[in-house]
């Protein structure tokens, strides 16, 4: 069926009809998405039944805005206490909270927002315009090009490691070594699992996110008495100035949504790859093709903007090998599968012809959701911001209880609530000795990836590494991560004669 103008009016009409679910679907997934240990696929599970009383539309619907919302809410804690609400925000730490310390938690929350939201509604749009040709380029990025993609998180160890080398290096290394604990890809052989049945899957996320960020944050916060010092000046209210500021800075670097969104829409594409994988390389695609890369991490806007337009990029690029070829691309996607199929939907490329109304309105109704996050949540960063000025004597109780209670959350296991406080402790001496609770995270989560896909490459060209280098694809992606190394070292060489120039 060709796509027309009239068909999307009516999709926008059908969709525009659905507000009544979209509005509370975005507000509750705000809600869980800054809870860190919440999720959307967990909160997917528990209201399972309610979606299956529904019609397959509005179902797909409210999962669908309730999804998107997660990831846009998972950055508020991010920037206001450097505690992410999901993986995918844990970049937003790096220059979030640096913004919250300097007084400008406000701004940073602005510039958080519309980063995602209109990163998410560009990425809906190019995905509803380009859906039949973005459903092959799952099937073109196969173990050599994730390989990769892999490395090109992981790089961001090295930029970080650019404050203090060796340290940062360590942590990286750590949380690598921490990534490889469970069971290996080819033998099922169980590694560093100490006899615990719990980490046979390997180190779970939630509670090493929870410890790392969340708990350890809540014990560095006991030390001090306000998140934000005020040196005895009454603290003011928050003015509507202060967030014009947040609009005109997004205004400003608006490219950077732009095509860091694009990076989380082909990472999306990709299944297993998710939003924790997209933010990072983002992050830093956007540090080193930056002009100030020494800004970045010490409360540098765009340092906020690249995370979050990518993680908010993922929502639709999840979704196009679900609907185009019956693969989900994430575990919330599994969850709308589950959904899917209950009604008696058939997906695939049939969806299309048989069902467009479904297939297209889908990303319409995504497009809408993040219009509706872009009208409410903005204006409430004035009153958000406000949090940091709770005294921590209140803030830390509340904290500990709701992440020890998303710890045992993701998979009902009490063992996970006392690895986020291990997890915690670690991150504590880490934070007290100045390494980096970043670079350990990861480690953590791209370690086993990088691993899984370079192994079964290894395994595909019988030994042989040039099987990294056998891709015309993959080589293109070599040159772009060869080209991201360089650019910087090139600038600074460039810089330092320009120095010498001056100074003769």
């Amino acid at each position: 069926m060709g796509w027309d103008t009239a068909l999307f009016v009516g999709l926008l009409g059908h969709s525009l009809g659905l507000l009544w679910i979209i509005v509370p679907a975005v507000l509750l997934g705000i809600v869980v998405g800054a809870i860190p240990g919440f999720s959307a696929q967990n909160t997917l599970i528990i209201l399972l039944p309610v979606t299956l009383t529904m019609d397959v539309d509005t179902a797909l619907t409210f999962m669908v805005a309730l999804y998107c919302a997660t990831h846009l809410g998972s950055g508020i804690p991010a920037i206001l206490v450097n505690m992410p609400g999901t993986g995918g925000a844990a970049a937003t730490c790096l220059d979030g909270y640096p913004m919250t310390q300097k007084g400008k938690a406000q701004q940073a929350l602005v510039v958080c927002f519309i980063a995602s939201t209109v990163g998410g509604l560009i990425t809906s749009m190019a995905t509803l315009a380009l859906l039949p040709h973005l459903a092959q380029m799952g099937l073109y990025l196969r173990s050599v090009e994730m390989v990769v993609i892999m490395l090109f998180g992981l790089v961001l160890i090295a930029a970080i490691a650019a404050k203090d080398l060796l340290k940062a290096l360590i942590a990286g290394f750590f949380g690598l070594l921490i990534g490889v604990i469970g069971t290996d890809h080819i033998y099922a052989t169980p590694r560093a699992t100490f006899g615990f049945l719990e980490l046979y899957d390997g180190v779970p996320l939630i509670p090493a996110l929870i410890g790392l960020f969340a708990i350890s944050e809540a014990l560095m916060m006991v030390e001090e008495k306000m998140l934000v010092r005020t040196d005895g000046k009454p603290s003011r209210a928050a003015q509507w100035k202060e967030t014009i500021e947040g609009v005109q800075l997004s205004i400003k670097h608006w490219w950077q949504i732009v095509w860091t969104a694009f990076i989380g829409l082909f990472i999306g594409i990709i299944p297993g790859a998710g939003a924790s994988i997209a933010s990072f390389v983002a992050y830093q695609q956007s540090r080193m093709f930056s002009k100030t890369p020494e800004l970045y991490g010490t409360g540098h806007p765009q340092g906020v903007i690249a995370p979050e337009a990518a993680n908010n990029g993922v929502t639709s690029g999840t979704l196009v090998p679900l609907m185009a070829i019956g693969v989900p691309g994430g575990s919330t996607a599994a969850v709308m599968m589950v959904v899917l199929q209950y009604h008696g939907v058939v997906l695939g490329p049939r969806l299309f012809t048989d069902q467009p109304l479904l297939a297209y309105g889908i990303f319409v109704s995504m497009c809408v959701s993040y219009l509706v996050m872009l009208l409410t949540i903005v204006p409430l960063a004035r009153y958000m911001s406000q949090v940091v000025l709770i005294p921590t004597q209140y803030l830390v109780p509340s904290i500990l209880s709701l992440t020890i209670i998303g710890a045992f959350a993701n998979r009902g296991y009490a063992f996970d609530m006392a690895l986020a406080i291990v997890f915690g402790v670690i991150g504590f001496i880490a934070r007290k000795t100045n390494y980096h609770v970043t670079a350990i995270l990861i480690g953590i989560i791209l370690g086993p990836l990088f691993e899984q896909y370079f192994v079964r490459s290894l395994r595909i060209g019988q030994g042989d590494l040039m099987i990294l280098f056998s891709s015309t694809l993959g080589n293109v992606l070599w040159a772009f991560l060869a080209l991201s190394l360089l650019l910087p070292w090139l600038r600074t060489r460039q810089q330092r004669r320009a120095t010498a120039k001056e100074a003769n």
